[in-house]
């Protein structure tokens, strides 16, 4: 598996993320996510669906609560066309227990801790803590990819208007 060194950092200090560098055009590699209902959750499950995909340290950090809460604003008003998804490390049922608690239903939260099938597959697995780097992806509805950002930076926000210029952009 290909490994990246200093692809970003927490906190200044280099970190390794592990599986190969996605780029723009792409087709999107498929993954295995546990929903929070325990099912299976893979790219083929959003068939036919514009995908705004982040991925996430962890639901319980304050940047990441922030990141999820905005994208949740946002998914309310992008239609049925659209899936929002945030992937983390976290357990299914600690990210039911969040959403229920701050109130996000607009966002479909999965979990990598399996297999970091997701992670790995998108490149995004940080060897050293095993958890996912901070990530804003676009997929079409084909599963290309149209869009990507990775924080350098895995404590600080994505550039939520990028993003969403972005994802306007997509047919």
């Amino acid at each position: 598996m290909p490994e990246r060194k200093g692809a970003v950092t927490f906190k200044g200090s280099p970190l390794t993320l592990v599986g190969r560098e996605l780029k723009l055009g792409d087709r999107a590699p498929d993954f295995t996510c546990v929903a929070n209902d325990l099912s299976p959750a893979t790219l083929a499950t959003f068939k036919g669906k514009t995908l705004l995909v982040t991925s996430v340290p962890s639901l319980d950090t304050k940047v990441c609560d922030l990141e999820t809460h905005r994208f949740n604003e946002e998914a309310a008003k992008l239609g049925d066309n659209v899936r929002v998804l945030t992937i983390s490390m976290d357990l299914p049922f600690a990210q039911a227990r969040w959403c229920g608690a701050a109130g996000v239903q607009n966002v479909r939260t999965l979990s990598d801790h399996r297999d970091a099938s997701f992670g790995t597959a998108f490149g995004l697995l940080i060897k050293e803590f095993r958890l996912l780097a901070r990530a804003v992806l676009i997929l079409d509805r084909e599963g290309m990819v149209r869009y990507v950002q990775v924080v350098k930076e895995a404590s600080r926000e994505p550039d939520y208007d990028d993003a969403l210029r972005a994802l306007a952009q997509v047919p």
